[in-house]
């Protein structure tokens, strides 16, 4: 009998001002590097790539998954880089300015260090690439909505996967018979409804500006709004971009305090508590409405950095959705992904730590396996 011999994959996890390589092997992490700010120097990349390598356990690497935040039209589903690929979601880089052009450079140095394996790209808006025409579509021109391909497309898909099939495991269901209503919150935060195995509904839409307030963004605000600031000479159009991408969300929320749950919990002061109590606000309004996409609700989710580690914003997300059956946690700190909630409470909570490395490595070796 041939004996089965396990894939190594390289996971590529460009955030917008962070970097993260993982080695994974059966679902387990080998190796791994994060890096809070990227270096912009092309070789400084590949520099990075070349240590992290050189420090790596010995081990064969089968192929390299990056994460992709935005493919536009161009990539939907799990692909295989090659240069026209890569010229077709260049396209969409300023959909996702923080998050596109950093993702790139990486492909582009990982393929130089590792000439010889798949480099498969995994966007964050396959999970939703399924989502019902009623939910992706804008009450815009059609005329517009066709020329500039104007949709809502999604975002957080990889973790949302990931989140789905642990949740799956702990309420002892299959992943595809599950109506869950899932939240990613952390530096970008979004929600999400799951049907049938993807995403049916969600609060990010055509770029990861839209939705609930974030750690430096704005999330929704009033067209309105925008349109007044940019007339009458009161911002410019790089100044208005500029302050919804950095110098809004929790940052402009507390007064420029920070954009972290944890400094602004610790802190206490009047600004930072408005900033807590508007986020959870905003995401319990978006829980309830991503609900009316489900014909019932088998759970609510919370994954991401404070989804993970902030039990006071899932305390104070959950107390406002009584309404939907869900009460506030029965335990607050966890050490694993688990069901928090109360063995009685009629909608189960649950806490579930993120893993995109790991559904980064899955979805690459899917694709390897198809290939080879």
């Amino acid at each position: 009998m041939a004996r089965t011999v396990s894939r190594v994959a390289l996971t590529v996890n460009a955030g917008s001002s962070s970097l993260r390589l993982d080695l994974v092997r059966d679902g387990e992490v080998l190796h791994e590097l994060y890096v809070e700010r990227q270096a912009p120097d092309p070789s400084a990349i590949d520099d990075t790539i070349d240590g992290f390598l050189r420090e790596a356990p010995p081990c064969e690497i089968a192929v390299a998954g990056h994460r992709l935040v935005h493919g536009g039209d161009a990539v939907r589903a799990p692909t295989v880089v090659d240069d026209g690929v890569l010229a077709a979601v260049r396209r969409f880089a300023d959909l996702a300015p923080l998050h596109v052009p950093p993702a790139l450079a990486l492909v582009e140095a990982a393929r130089r260090r590792l000439p010889g394996i798949p480099h498969v790209l995994c966007p964050d808006t396959a999970f939703h690439a399924g989502m019902p025409e009623v939910a992706a579509t804008y009450a815009l021109p059609a005329e517009w909505r066709s020329r500039y391909g104007l949709r809502r497309y999604g975002f957080h898909g990889l973790s949302y996967a990931w989140a789905l099939q642990r949740a799956a495991g702990l309420l002892g269901r299959p992943a595809g018979t599950l109506r869950l209503v899932l939240a990613h919150l952390g530096g970008g935060s979004s929600v999400c409804a799951a049907r049938d195995g993807g995403g049916v509904d969600t609060s990010m839409g055509f770029t990861p500006l839209e939705g609930v307030p974030m750690s430096t963004r704005s999330g929704s605000v009033d067209p309105g709004m925008l349109l007044w600031l940019l007339s009458g000479s009161r911002l410019t159009l790089d100044e208005l971009s500029d302050g919804l991408e950095h110098r809004s969300g929790l940052l402009g929320l507390s007064d420029g305090r920070s954009g972290d749950t944890r400094d602004l919990v610790a802190s206490g002061d009047p600004a930072s508590a408005l900033a807590l109590a508007v986020f959870a606000h905003r995401v319990a309004r978006e829980m309830a409405a991503a609900a009316t996409s489900l014909d019932r609700l088998d759970g609510l989710v919370f994954t991401g950095e404070i989804g993970w580690d902030q039990p006071e914003v899932r305390h104070d997300v959950c107390r406002r959705l009584g309404l939907l059956g869900i009460a506030p946690p029965a335990r607050e700190h966890v050490d694993d992904d688990m069901v928090v909630s109360a063995p009685d409470a009629a909608v189960p909570v649950l806490v579930i730590r993120p893993r995109e490395e790991l559904q980064l490595a899955r979805e690459a070796l899917a694709v390897l396996a198809l290939i080879r």
